[in-house]
């Protein structure tokens, strides 16, 4: 044998025997599935012991069950309804379940297809350290081939089969968890957790310490400081204080623990808003502790930050969902790095940061400004209105009818941005679904209506001697049309509410209006629906206004440098090139683009009305000369009289 490969073998048997050797413990375990169910309601069955033998995950048509005991304290047993989630409607579900041996925590994912959406399911919520960990979880026996079950069964990365099985099996090992974490403090190991795109490094930390406090009668209250982990610097803490009225609310009790978890990704819900990294939990064993006198005090170190609050998961209310709530807590920002909260209950708490969208600058006066614009346009375009209605007796224009659904899409526009603040301060989530929707539809409205004046620009310059549509056509797509995805989105749910609009000066205080929530779905609606629109029509806009110039540029009366910057700032009104200002809001000119945006597309009203005006004043200072027409002031004005002509 050559010395080369004698060498590499020696090597590779070297490579084997210490992989064999290893003494590293699995941190977590991931087991994932197609759930082939039926169409019926679908159940989730859970029944959980502390205890470390083995996990059984099984499926059939209508119920997904997870039985057996690899838990520490955690004890479970419930029928819970999947109805909410709209599961039936598809034929199979993807679904992974997750398990932290550290943290004694396990959680079912479930993949809704249609609604590109992940729901996840707390079976159990995460603990402290236990004396016992189960881990390194081996497969055990499965069970026969079925129609319905479980389809591509994998494990971490492990591919299984793909056959539909009606049950897997899986037997643990039990270890002393204090072990378990030294190895992971150590850095030996990688985790994966709560999804493909969310991974803990190895700096992060799994093992949840805790801290217990034996409250006397006499006292005058408790400091807690987080304890310190091995080899993580003990600088910035995470500190809580117990009030004396927690000894007295306490009637079975008089020990407190202090649970503090950090880069825990459970608590992490990226759909809606993020978290701090520190989450602390308090709890008097076997009691319910609710309505303090005076609050517990947390204080939580950060990075500078602009916007937080702090909120808590009531248990008792989700208790298989991460759900974060003010309710109950109160937030003193303490400069910019530090953060106290008071809360009157106990459970877990953490501080909400609001990364996205960003704080609003001069956020009160470009509220007055909006206020004044919408309240101006509202009274411009029921005076035009009036106007057109008074010109369509004496003139057969086909254009009247277009002016007329644009100038009505705006006063619905206005008229509730007007009002939104107002609604959703006085109604709240029992009014804001209603009023968003409507907002919603009063702007896809009015964008459809101005798209539609630059096709009816489009079609009088090029297709002069073809009949227009019937004005019945331009009122099915500007006002049915726009209700369609409203109506869709409404089904759909979960769409329209309150939305906070936060001031970069006064954080604490946001600004509450009518609109499209602040969630994963809401954000897909407004870039689908919205953002679509308005690209397609400052872009047909923008062209259309090209191939007006080039069309008429030639003509004398184009010679006055007036009538063509009014012609041209006429149709911009039409068009309604000027909401594209909404695509230049960042660089160093954003304040300045942003107060333009909203002066000229709040006043959007008047300055169509003041087009026609303007239009009018044109023709009787020509007298019926070669800038005159019979035109009301349509996109057939003075600048394509030979085609009104026609």
């Amino acid at each position: 044998m050559e010395p080369r490969l004698r060498d590499n073998l020696r090597v590779v048997f070297v490579l084997i025997f210490f992989s064999a050797g290893s003494s590293e413990h699995d941190l977590d375990w991931k087991f994932c599935g197609r759930w082939r169910h039926g169409k019926a309601p679908l159940m989730l069955d859970v029944n959980l012991t502390p205890g470390c033998s083995n996990i059984l995950v099984l499926a059939n048509r209508s119920s997904l069950s997870i039985n057996g005991q690899i838990t520490a304290q955690c004890r479970r047993s419930d029928m819970i309804s999947l109805r909410k989630f709209g599961l039936e409607s598809q034929e199979e579900t993807q679904f992974c379940l997750y398990w932290e041996p550290l943290l004694d925590q396990l959680k079912l994912q479930l993949v809704h297809k249609k609604k590109v959406r992940e729901e996840n399911l707390i079976i159990c919520q995460p603990a402290r350290i236990q004396g016992n960990c189960c881990t390194d979880l081996s497969q055990g026996p499965n069970t026969e081939i079925a129609a319905h079950g479980i389809k591509d069964g994998m494990v971490n990365k492990d591919f299984i089969t793909d056959k539909i099985m009606t049950a897997y099996s899986f037997q643990g090992d039990p270890i002393k968890c204090k072990k378990l974490c030294d190895q992971q403090s150590q850095g030996s190991s990688s985790v994966t957790m709560a999804s493909d795109t969310v991974r803990m490094s190895r700096a992060q930390h799994h093992c949840a310490l805790s801290s217990e406090v034996e409250m006397k009668e006499d006292s005058t209250g408790y400091n807690v400081t987080a304890p310190a982990t091995r080899g993580v610097s003990t600088e910035i803490t995470t500190t809580v204080y117990l009030p004396p009225a927690l000894k007295r609310a306490a009637k079975l009790g008089s020990k407190v623990v202090c649970t503090f978890f950090k880069n825990n990704s459970l608590f992490q819900d990226s759909h809606k808003h993020r978290i701090l990294d520190d989450v602390v939990e308090i709890t008097v064993e076997n009691e319910v502790i609710i309505n303090l006198s005076e609050p517990v005090r947390i204080g939580f170190h950060h990075d500078k930050m602009q916007s937080r609050r702090c909120v808590s998961w009531d248990t008792r209310t989700d208790p298989f969902q991460v759900n974060w709530l003010e309710d109950g807590c109160k937030t003193e920002e303490k400069g910019a790095k530090y953060t106290e909260c008071l809360c009157n209950h106990l459970t877990y708490f953490t501080v909400l940061v609001q990364m996205k969208p960003r704080p609003v600058r001069h956020l009160l006066a470009l509220t007055a400004i909006t206020s004044l614009g919408c309240a101006v346009s509202v009274i411009s375009c029921v005076a035009l209105i009036v106007y057109l209605c008074r010109k369509s007796k004496r003139s057969k224009e086909h254009s009247v009818p277009i002016h007329f659904g644009l100038a009505a899409s705006l006063v619905l526009l206005n008229l509730l941005f007007f009002l939104t603040g107002v609604l959703a301060n006085v109604g709240g989530e029992s009014v804001c679904p209603w009023v968003g929707a409507g907002l919603h539809y009063a702007l896809l409205s009015s964008f459809t209506w101005m798209g539609i004046e630059v096709f009816h620009t489009f079609w009088l310059v090029y297709m002069v001697f073809i009949p227009p549509p019937k004005p019945y056509v331009w009122n099915l797509v500007g006002f049915v049309l726009p209700a369609l995805p409203i109506i869709i989105l409404a089904a759909i749910g979960d769409i329209y509410g309150v939305r906070k609009v936060v001031p970069s000066d006064d954080v604490s205080n946001p600004y509450l209006m009518c609109w499209m929530k602040e969630n994963h779905e809401a954000l897909l609606a407004h870039y689908f629906t919205t953002m679509t629109i308005l690209v397609v029509l400052v872009f047909s806009g923008i062209v259309m206004l090209f191939l007006v110039y080039k069309e008429i540029r030639t003509r004398d009366e184009w010679k006055q440098n007036r009538v063509a910057f009014l012609s041209i700032w006429g149709l911009s009104c039409l068009f309604g090139t000027t909401w594209g200002l909404t695509f230049l809001d960042f660089g160093p000119l954003s304040d300045f683009v942003l107060f333009l945006s909203c002066i000229l597309n709040s006043f959007q009203g008047f300055f169509l009305m003041l087009r026609f005006c303007i239009v009018d004043w044109i023709r009787k200072q020509a007298g019926g000369s070669g800038l005159g027409s019979t035109s009301t002031g349509s996109t057939r004005q003075h600048m394509l009289q030979p085609q009104e002509k026609s």
